[in-house]
């Protein structure tokens, strides 16, 4: 194989993978920002904490595109979402699971998470939970948002995967 067509299958910013995991996972929390100040769906404590965990998954893809000038640099990125959207799938099911056959999210991790955060004060359209684990995990088209963000956070965790399990190209 020719140095130039070697080159031309080296992982690059046209390999849209991570930029695609950055787009959901951002675009999760415009989602559901909307649909928390235009249909009234309000967040509880684990709802808010996987928003944070999506816009840490979207900043680390973003940057992993970025950088794909570096290979090792990417992969760690890309290593890092991998990590976090399985923390995201991880919270997502505790919420299905555990804490929606609850009525109050006060005092779990989630709740103690972002209190010593200081986001929910910083910034509380975005980050202060305002109903109760059972209220808010309400269902969308007939199925528990909570499912919904855990299938989100499974196909992050299979995007940053590619990536970070890719083969790298062969030098001639």
């Amino acid at each position: 194989m020719s140095y130039s067509a070697a080159m031309s299958r080296r992982p690059d910013s046209r390999e849209p993978w991570l930029l695609v995991t950055a787009v959901l996972s951002f675009g999760a929390v415009a989602l559901a920002v909307l649909l928390q100040f235009a249909f009234d769906m309000q967040p509880c404590a684990w709802c808010v904490f996987q928003r944070l965990v999506y816009l840490l998954v979207g900043l680390l893809a973003l940057v992993g595109w970025a950088l794909s000038h570096s290979p090792p640099a990417r992969r760690v990125l890309a290593g890092a979402a991998l990590l976090a959207a399985l923390g995201g799938l991880w919270a997502a099911l505790h919420q299905q699971f555990v804490a929606a056959q609850t009525q109050s999210c006060a005092f779990t991790l989630a709740d103690r998470v972002m209190m010593k955060s200081g986001l929910d004060e910083a910034l509380p359209w975005l980050f202060e939970a305002t109903a109760s684990c059972a209220d808010a995990n309400a269902p969308l088209l007939g199925i528990s948002f909570a499912y919904w963000s855990a299938a989100l956070f499974l196909l992050l965790a299979l995007l940053a995967a590619r990536v970070l399990f890719a083969r790298a190209p062969r030098r001639p």
